[in-house]
């Protein structure tokens, strides 16, 4: 379900309807948007907070942004921007879908999030206390965000558990199936915090002395993502097989369309997206 409810929300990163309403509330540049509008639901917080929440960035990164964004827009001009470009992007992408199709496909997402368990994941729980959207698609956006922040909540919580800190974490993927050219600009870490962060990896042996992952370090890695998925079951598991089933079925068609836009190389790390035909085929191991 992550796969097909992911790419709905992240138009807010990739649209271009997206960046312009977050420029239309004084909010220019990429980050300043990502950051204003991630964070909006939270309230006017500094960078600590935000750095603890996001995880994988470099605390200088999030205080270039954080708080001098508020003084640009208030998190309510935030929020209203990225609801705003996010339904308009939404808009560009299911217009051919019949309305009836939009009004289930947000009523099962919605129903689904408002099942999610907010203690302890608290971007999750800031963005199920935000109010109902009016239209279709502002509901399933907002849902598909709370769903989403609460399993990334969850995810951050699995990571912990690991003794890794956070650009180890993100080093140590760079080395198994990501870019570290990409990354570690996207994410803000100096050369220097990089490599020393490999060497911490090497020392508590998820890295060979070469920079190959390890076994143990596959194998803890697998772990953290099993408990991710248990974390977040939840909501499934109250909404039940049959219409889970049902809101896969109906948003498949938005998905697909979605996910053209998020590039190849991006932070959310979605699979290659698997065709009709491979559906029922057991998933590869990661």
């Amino acid at each position: 379900m992550w796969t097909h409810f992911e790419p709905v929300h992240a138009v807010t990163y990739f649209h271009p309807r997206a960046r312009a309403a977050y420029e239309a509330v004084g909010l220019r540049g990429y980050w300043r948007g990502y950051f204003a509008g991630r964070t909006a639901p939270l309230g006017p917080v500094a960078a600590p907070m935000v750095v603890a929440a996001f995880y994988s960035f470099a605390p200088a990164m999030v205080a270039r942004a954080l708080p001098s964004v508020w003084r640009l827009a208030t998190p309510e001009e935030a929020l209203r921007a990225r609801l705003t470009g996010a339904v308009q992007a939404l808009a560009e992408f299911t217009y051919e879908l019949p309305e009836a199709h939009l009004v289930e496909a947000a009523d099962l997402l919605e129903e689904a999030a408002g099942r999610v368990e907010t203690a302890g994941r608290v971007l999750g729980a800031a963005n199920a206390a935000l109010p109902r959207g009016d239209y279709p698609l502002a509901r399933l956006w907002q849902a598909a965000t709370t769903l989403r922040e609460h399993r990334g909540d969850g995810h951050v919580g699995a990571l912990v558990t690991t003794g890794l800190d956070p650009v180890e974490v993100v080093a140590w993927r760079c080395r198994v199936d990501q870019s570290r050219e990409f990354h570690q600009m996207a994410r803000g870490w100096t050369d220097a915090e990089w490599a020393a962060a490999e060497e911490r990896l090497v020392e508590k042996g998820w890295l060979t002395a070469d920079r190959t992952p390890t076994e143990h370090g596959a194998e803890a890695f697998r772990a953290v993502e099993e408990a991710t998925d248990r974390a977040a079951i939840g909501p499934w598991r109250a909404l039940g097989a049959e219409r889970t089933a049902r809101l896969r079925e109906l948003l498949e068609p938005i998905t697909s369309r979605c996910r053209t836009i998020i590039p190849p190389q991006s932070p959310i790390g979605l699979p290659a997206q698997r065709t009709a035909a491979h559906q029922d085929a057991p998933a590869p191991a990661r």
